[in-house]
């Protein structure tokens, strides 16, 4: 693809099967609304209400949920009409709109994430002032907040002022900001997008970290403190499990989508124009919102307790009907030994 001239002019598209698009909006569709009914039936089972961090977790599912829908049908549509994103719209409306979603949803479901790493921190860090300043309000007016900045930074190439702009790229299915222009206020725009979100991913990692050492003081402390009483212990032991649960499920999200953004960003950063890297690359930034609902299905911590839970009580049931098998095989054995007696 690399020999391949003049894919931001292309009417119709070289090559590629619309299969794997359609199999990539099956996957993200399914997984997110399976994660969105998980979460559903886990408030429900709740006593009380929502915690701030299911909240973050909901924004982020219905995330990438809107940027599967905003997305794929283009593609499909795309391959199926064998027109390009340029093809498909005669004043360049539909590569817009697929520009601005690669680039706003990325944006947003890093920022959610890093949002989830500063909550788990101030949870379990500095729980004093968690208790006293942070509540779910916060996260109802911090995450509108969140959406409308990502949004004004992907509406800045609209504006006709020279920062940034979105180009079609090869087989004519994808459409990105522009990574190969030699104008300053383009490179100035793609920098500025890498630089964000190499921040928030070492902001979310250092606050990972900082977690995974508070809960590892933590323990200690509950195997120091062995003489308290048993109630106590066992709140704490749950206490920690939980939030060895959350931060599994938080570190296993965030390596994901470091897989699926850090190639983008060191490719901004390489300044190269190699239409198969390019194409490599924003395939991966869009296999994330597939990929973070299955990993919440995965190791969301009802699901493990749950699964748990079953095998338990099936083991039960069985070790009880083989009990009670041979308690019965034993009393009728037992009558006839008295009879033969008799």
């Amino acid at each position: 693809m690399g020999s391949i001239p003049n894919c931001k002019d292309l009417q119709v598209v070289l090559s590629g099967s619309p299969k794997t698009s359609a199999v990539m909006f099956s996957a993200g569709v399914l997984g997110n609304v399976v994660a969105l009914v998980l979460l559903e039936v886990r408030r429900r089972r709740q006593k009380h209400s929502a915690s701030l961090f299911q909240v973050l977790v909901t924004a982020l599912v219905i995330t990438d949920l809107l940027g599967t829908f905003s997305l794929s049908p283009l593609v499909i549509s795309a391959y199926a009409q064998n027109r390009s994103m340029l093809g498909l719209s005669h004043s360049r409306a539909a590569c817009n709109h697929f520009g601005f979603s690669m680039t706003f949803f990325s944006l947003v479901t890093l920022a959610v994430l890093l949002c989830m790493a500063v909550e788990r921190w101030l949870a379990i860090g500095h729980p004093y002032l968690y208790e006293r300043r942070v509540s779910v309000r916060c996260g109802y007016v911090f995450l509108p907040v969140v959406y409308l900045a990502c949004a004004l930074f992907c509406l800045a190439p609209f504006l006709g002022v020279g920062f940034g702009r979105y180009v079609q790229y090869c087989p004519g299915t994808w459409c990105f900001m522009d990574l190969n222009s030699g104008e300053l206020g383009h490179k100035v725009y793609k920098n500025v997008y890498a630089s964000c979100l190499l921040l928030m991913i070492a902001c979310t990692v250092l606050c990972n970290a900082s977690v995974s050492y508070h809960l590892v003081l933590m323990h200690r402390r509950s195997k120091a403190n062995r003489s308290s009483f048993r109630r106590t212990k066992g709140q704490r032991s749950l206490s920690i499990t939980e939030e060895v649960e959350h931060l599994v499920l938080l570190g296993f999200m965030t390596i994901a989508f470091v897989i699926c953004s850090l190639p983008l960003v060191i490719r901004v950063y390489m300044s190269s124009s190699d239409h198969a890297v390019d194409l490599t690359a924003l395939l991966l930034l869009s296999m994330n919102p597939i990929i973070d609902p299955w990993v919440f299905i995965i190791l969301s911590p009802p699901v493990p307790r749950l699964l748990w839970e079953k095998l338990c009580k099936a083991s039960r049931s069985r070790a009880n009907h083989k009990k009670i098998l041979h308690t019965q095989s034993e009393t009728c054995s037992s009558k006839t030994t008295m009879e033969l007696q008799k």
